[in-house]
């Protein structure tokens, strides 16, 4: 995911911009929501939010078409359920800009730069053959965020290398093309909830992780919860004190704890591991309840989806069309 500060913008709203982009490479978890979801709703508030389903990122690896419509399709409209209803909602394809400045920016990279790409190293590692836009795909995500022309992007430690780059490449080209790119500041955000695999609290809980065992999907059922939950790694202590957070040496236990408090639940008077998950799955269920109800209500309606949907590809369209008319001007490209 990407998210970005953007200088100050024309809306009603706020005086600042903010883009997320979410790679519909797996459905969504729990840790989306408590991570992302969360606090992307809460910036509708204070400022004027575009958030996107990047389907042109999840074309990097082998992926069945048919599967992937399906993922943009919930993903979309799990976004709409967990109150983005105040933004502006968007899929990445559906604003050529993002592809178009992608290409230009290709232009401006090196091979060198973007073999040194530790994430494509690391997706390439062990595989017969890389496709080549996983090799050029740190440029397409230049373009994401600098179509909206930032002053500063707030990255996390991951995404520090592509954000780097980016900034390379748009001082590169101004230096070469003219002045088009505002060149953003890299920021550190603010630490948010990070929720581990319940199978393999060490890991991040990622869309795929451990087979689906210790991931908790925005769509799973109760008994489904209730059945992961009560299969997450704990530590064979026990007594009183066995239920204390201690991210070094009780890892499953720690993340338990964090999970039940991000949901609103009370580590109070938990003498057992479980009555710790007892109270982590009833806290889920709970958080989960009225996403679930709504997403289904919406699914019910793709046509009203949809039209939010084409609505905020539009307004995507007017923003990022100047800035790329210049990129392209400055280039060479257009009418002689």
């Amino acid at each position: 995911m990407t998210t970005i500060s953007l200088a100050p913008a024309a809306h009603s709203r706020a005086a600042t911009r903010r883009l997320s982009l979410l790679k519909p490479t797996g459905r969504l978890t729990l840790g989306n929501l408590l991570g992302a979801l969360r606090p992307m709703a809460a910036a509708q508030h204070e400022a004027d939010c575009f958030y996107g389903v990047a389907d042109l990122h999840a074309l990097t690896v082998t992926h069945d078409p048919a599967r992937l419509r399906e993922l943009v399709r919930e993903q979309a409209t799990l976004l709409l359920a967990a109150g983005l209803d105040a933004s502006t909602l968007f899929v990445q394809s559906r604003v050529p800009a993002h592809a178009q400045l992608g290409y230009l920016l290709e232009c401006v990279a090196t091979t060198g730069e973007l073999n040194r790409m530790i994430q494509f190293k690391e997706k390439g590692r062990g595989t017969g053959s890389t496709r080549t836009s996983l090799l050029t795909y740190p440029a397409l995500m230049a373009a994401d965020i600098l179509l909206y022309r930032p002053t500063q992007v707030p990255v996390g430690d991951d995404q520090r290398q592509h954000l780097e780059l980016t900034r390379d490449l748009a001082m590169r080209f101004n230096a070469t093309y003219g002045p088009v790119f505002t060149i953003p500041e890299i920021t550190t955000p603010p630490a948010g909830a990070r929720v581990m695999d319940l199978a393999d609290p060490t890991a991040k809980m990622g869309k795929t992780g451990s087979d689906g065992a210790g991931v908790i999907h925005l769509l799973d059922p109760p008994d489904v919860v209730r059945r992961k939950v009560a299969r997450a790694v704990t530590d064979g202590e026990t007594g009183p004190a066995a239920v204390r957070a201690d991210r070094a040496t009780k890892p499953g236990v720690t993340n338990l704890l964090e999970i039940l408090v991000a949901c609103g639940g009370s580590p109070e008077a938990l003498a057992t591991y479980g009555a710790l998950k007892q109270a982590v799955t009833d806290a889920v269920v709970a958080e989960l309840e009225p996403i679930q109800q709504r997403y289904h209500e919406l699914a019910a309606d793709p046509a009203h989806v949809g039209a939010v949907y084409a609505a905020g590809a539009a307004r995507c369209r007017d923003v990022t069309a100047p800035v790329l008319a210049a990129a392209e001007a400055a280039m060479g490209l257009g009418p002689a």
